[in-house]
């Protein structure tokens, strides 16, 4: 069977992309690679790629000069994680709170990790992730 080898892109529906750029911007200080009136991609880590999409934006299919996008969404808050240094967990706990985004929860897991659990604007729970919350990480 051949092997996947990472996510590489993780999608969100939103009801206003452009706040929601500046909430991902200002908050995690993600960077805008591409987009338009209808989605935004965001690098994270110059790795991955968070895709913000226009809340029904994406309902019908996207024709591209190489191809087609299927149409998709989704409805509801939905949960993802990003990986942050054990060390970094208070300079981030003091970012959130800058900017006015309160903790919702704070894990301690077996495995040693911690995770920091807040929402953005959309009320997506946005999960920061030390080592040790998985076997895997």
């Amino acid at each position: 069977m051949p092997s996947l080898k990472r996510i590489v892109e993780t999608g969100l529906h939103v009801r206003d992309v452009n706040a929601s750029i500046d909430f991902y911007q200002g908050v995690l200080g993600l960077e805008v690679i591409d987009g338009n009136e209808r989605f935004c991609a965001l690098s994270v880590a110059d790795r991955d790629v968070l895709l913000l999409f226009l809340e029904g934006a994406s309902a019908s299919p996207i024709d591209l000069p190489g191809g087609r996008i299927p149409p998709h969404g989704s409805h509801g808050s939905i949960h993802f994680a990003f990986s942050v240094d054990v060390r970094d967990l208070p300079a981030w706990e003091q970012r959130l709170a800058d900017n006015g985004v309160a903790i919702e929860s704070r894990v301690q897991w077996e495995r040693g990790g911690t995770s920091l659990y807040f929402r953005d604007l959309d009320g997506h729970l946005v999960e920061l992730a030390t080592p040790g919350v998985w076997s895997v990480y």
